[in-house]
């Protein structure tokens, strides 16, 4: 055992009277200790309650004779975070969750760990730090929040933020708007529908680092605790079984990953995220690879942003195993892959079956015959862009616009607010990926606007910064390299045609190569918006959204 390291011989006497001091017991230091991340705080509704997941979670390990030591984690709101300054420091936070994980764990010798998590950075963060320690670790979710009901029909944070555009342009009330905000966020959770947060759980299910359920069960659910304290007993035995993550991610993994990505119809900061998390297990995710999966991977699933099914409903018709099982059937996932219930993938979705064919349909009749997500090539992103191909319109699947050119997201809510951005342009914002943000912010407000006003479908984005898992319409975020590392994006001017096509993956900028040369020659990227702090040393280190945006990258 690791802990043996602080716990046993004389030269530790030391040691074990500083654990004295804390108020262990003797009989607590002869058992494994297993490091329980927590990153509740009081501002997160999707981390106000992880209190009671986190006591659940001790329980099991107790029960399994562990000793359970639990230790913080930060968390931010991306929600709180949007449309201003403070959206610069979610991405980067990501990085700081991982890195202070494996401080507090290599410098106390943990055997094992549970992580308990919900929201957007907070998961992948830690499924990082759980990669990069290699011991026997667990994924545990605070659970999806509620739906909320207005008029009949239900609604959650993208329709507050789509509220603003519609009562901006008049198509309702500010009454009405109050009315939404209300109700729409009914109580704790991770936001209720396919937004990188629930995405990011469902993630950790697919590649085996999480318990069925974890992505699914609503927060307020007792079955919520139920599956705490079921991690916390099967971290004991994974531990006593020596399996590590390391045999749990495998590039396999991935792929599986991948697949029920297509499926669900995830956000598109899983790659994001995914391709971090495989930087951290010592290879590359080739986005090439995304497409492939997702060109024979059909969309099972249409939840919001994309259609009117949340989490809860998705839980309902049997969760992320249903859809695993339904993938399996059609050979889309290797089924040998370990889990962390010690069973296969295909084992332990063989008990799971689809209880609601309007909300996880079959791979015969799918939403669509393509995944969820796609990453585009061209000339404007020879490192790649990706979309959320699930959630744009039929008709701007394939689109030919003209350049609306934006150096931040303010300037662009501006204009859209205004009026001046009309059917028939592509906004174009830059200087927001992870160097010339700094920190690659989310961009729900733009998005959101445009879809409040009747827009989404007559004008697309592009940006080399994030858009939002709640986002939905012809947004392509990811854009790379980006402005700020001379990528072409940078060199876009107002009126430049652009052409989106999704079915063939392309993103290209329809400019001569002779005009280019000649507006690179005059081209500055411009001051740094933040140029202190944290975010000044995250800027030099970051790597492109192509490789991740992590700050340790892979050499070539």
């Amino acid at each position: 055992m690791r802990s043996h390291k602080v716990t046993r011989g004389t030269d530790r006497a030391p040691h074990r009277s500083l654990f004295r001091a804390s108020g262990f017991h003797p009989e607590e230091l002869k058992r494994p200790l297993v490091g329980i991340v927590n990153s509740a705080n009081e501002i997160v509704p999707g981390h106000v309650h992880l209190d009671s997941i986190t006591e659940a979670v001790k329980t099991g390990v107790r029960i399994s004779g562990g000793t359970p030591i639990e230790f913080p984690a930060i968390a931010i709101c991306d929600g709180i975070a949007m449309n201003h300054a403070g959206m610069h420091y979610s991405l980067p936070s990501r990085e700081v969750v991982a890195d202070s994980i494996e401080l507090m764990v290599e410098a106390h010798c943990f055997d094992a760990l549970v992580l308990i998590t919900n929201c957007d950075k907070i998961t992948p963060g830690m499924m990082m730090a759980a990669a990069r320690l290699k011991l026997p670790a667990i994924m545990v979710s605070g659970g999806p929040m509620l739906a909320g009901i207005h008029k009949g029909a239900k609604i959650d944070l993208s329709s507050v933020f789509e509220g603003v555009g519609a009562a901006r342009s008049g198509r309702i009330s500010e009454q009405e708007l109050q009315e939404i905000e209300n109700k729409a966020c009914p109580g704790c959770g991770s936001c209720a529908g396919m937004f990188t947060a629930n995405s990011m759980n469902c993630m950790a299910e697919a590649l085996g680092l999480a318990l069925p359920g974890n992505g699914t069960i609503p927060a307020v659910s007792a079955d919520r605790l139920h599956l705490a304290k079921e991690a916390g007993i099967r971290i004991m035995d994974l531990l006593r079984s020596g399996l590590g993550t390391d045999r749990i991610l495998v590039p396999e993994a991935f792929d599986n990953a991948l697949a029920v990505d297509m499926a669900l119809g995830c956000s598109t900061n899983t790659l994001l995220h995914l391709t971090a998390l495989a930087n951290e297990c010592g290879f590359r995710l080739d986005l090439n690879r995304v497409n492939e999966i997702s060109e024979r991977t059909p969309q099972l699933c249409l939840l919001s942003p994309a259609g009117t099914d949340r989490i809860e409903d998705l839980g309902r018709a049997g969760g992320v195993a249903a859809v695993i099982g339904e993938l399996l059937t059609a050979g889309l996932l290797n089924p040998e892959l370990l889990t962390v219930t010690g069973k296969t993938i295909g084992e332990t979705a063989s008990g799971a079956a689809v209880t609601d064919r309007t909300v996880i349909r079959s791979v015969k009749e799918p939403y669509r015959p393509q995944g969820g997500l796609a990453v585009l090539f061209g000339n404007l992103a020879p490192e790649g862009a990706v979309v959320k191909r699930g959630a744009v319109a039929e008709s701007m699947q394939k689109y030919t616009g003209s350049a609306r050119v934006f150096d931040s997201e303010e300037t662009a809510v501006e204009a859209i607010h205004n009026g001046t951005v009309a059917a028939g342009d592509v906004v174009v914002i830059r200087y927001e990926g992870p160097r010339g943000g700094p920190g690659m912010r989310e961009m729900l407000a733009p998005t959101s606007v445009l879809a409040g006003m009747g827009l989404d479908e007559k004008v697309a984005l592009i940006t080399d910064g994030r858009f939002s898992g709640a986002t939905k319409g012809a947004s392509i975020g990811h854009v790379s390299p980006e402005a700020a590392s001379g990528g072409l994006i940078g060199l876009v001017r107002d009126g430049d045609q652009i052409i989106i096509d999704l079915p063939e993956h392309k993103l290209e900028l329809m400019v001569s190569e002779e005009e280019l040369s000649r507006r690179k020659a005059s081209w500055q990227p411009p001051e740094p918006k933040i140029n202190h702090g944290y975010l000044k040393r995250y800027a030099r280190q970051v790597s492109s959204a192509g490789r991740g945006a992590v700050l340790d990258d892979l050499k070539d």
